[in-house]
């Protein structure tokens, strides 16, 4: 039986703050007739200003990142930016998230052969999976390529499916599972006993509750809101690695507070179920509003979002705009 296949990153090489991008828009992508809608020369401005900024890792093509919406070749363009871009210096994972295994493993090996970091992967979105279907999916995937690392999408609104404990149980079994894009903490120090490989990925607005819960595997979180200017989600991440060090915990508390009170209007009724049935244009929303990146318009049919949930994601982006401009200026006093 032959060795397993080297894979490009381990969970140990998975820490520190992860955005998931966007895929930045030209102004013409919410016009179902165009083909070519991928704003590059932003994609790679923005991808420069994140590792100038001290991020650990990028992922990208999820939910709000249009993988759904976009055409194949716009994929492949988009992840080709990021790659040129990035020149090694930080891991990335492309999603190869589509509606059925063939598909899934055809982009898989092309971003492979791309040179991605890995793949972030989602089950099929059209028919709910039960538990033997969505495991069996992930057993397929890596048996097709079985150098790529994997790190599990786990969005149970967009997906359909719960990720209970018995999926983590067997995602922990995957030599390939790395890592995963995590919701919710209510059963992550159980989750994490089940897949003890994995690096579990929290939200920015969970990752000081978590880290709080096991300081020694809960080391990376991933961020929607460090588009908005990342300072505020690198104050976290430090603040939260010297707490592992000093033991005190409440500098990351502060920061994570102010996290949290910004996220107020992303979710429409407070609801995460409803904000998902909007999230590409709440948070493409969320990010025009903050300036610190254009996102641009979303891509049809996801471009339709009710004024008054939209009006309450830009006001979670100036928000957020604040504080990366309040932890801009306090880093600045401390360099000087």
């Amino acid at each position: 039986m032959g060795s397993q296949p080297k894979l490009r990153i381990e969970a140990e090489g998975i820490n520190g703050l992860w955005p998931i991008l966007c895929t930045p828009a030209k102004d013409n992508a919410s016009d179902w007739s165009q083909s070519d809608t991928v704003d590059l020369d932003e994609t790679a401005r923005v991808v420069e200003a994140l590792i100038e900024a001290g991020v650990d890792g990028l992922l990208s093509l999820g939910t709000y990142g249009e993988a759904h919406s976009l055409l194949w070749e716009e994929k492949k363009a988009f992840v080709g930016c990021i790659l040129e871009t990035i020149r090694g210096r930080i891991p990335f994972f492309a999603g190869s998230t589509a509606l059925n295994t063939r598909e899934v493993v055809a982009q898989t090996r092309a971003f492979h052969e791309m040179g991605v970091s890995g793949t972030m992967l989602g089950v099929p979105m059209w028919c709910k999976a039960d538990l033997g279907t969505a495991v069996q999916f992930y057993r397929d995937v890596t048996e097709a390529c079985p150098d790529t690392a994997l790190a599990i999408y786990a969005n149970t609104e967009a997906f359909k499916f719960e990720f209970g404990r018995p999926f983590w149980a067997e995602m922990g079994k995957l030599p390939q599972a790395v890592a995963c894009k995590y919701l919710g903490i209510g059963m992550l120090a159980t989750d994490l006993e089940l897949a003890p490989r994995l690096r579990f990925l929290p939200t920015e607005a969970d990752y000081y509750a978590a880290a709080r819960i096991d300081p020694e595997r809960m080391t990376a979180f991933w961020s929607s809101g460090s588009l908005c200017g990342p300072a505020t989600q690198l104050a976290l991440r430090d603040r939260v690695a010297e707490a592992r060090r000093t033991g005190d915990w409440a500098p990351a508390r502060e920061v994570a507070g102010k996290i949290r009170a910004a996220d107020v209007g992303l979710f429409p009724k407070g609801e995460f179920s409803e904000f998902s049935k909007f999230n590409v244009g709440l948070e493409k929303g969320r990010m025009n509003a903050a300036g610190w990146m254009r996102a641009g318009p979303s891509r049809p049919p996801y471009h339709v979002v009710p004024p008054e949930y939209l009006e309450g994601a830009q006001r979670s982006g100036r928000a957020f705009a604040k504080l990366h401009e309040e932890f801009s200026a306090r880093k600045a006093v401390k360099a000087a």
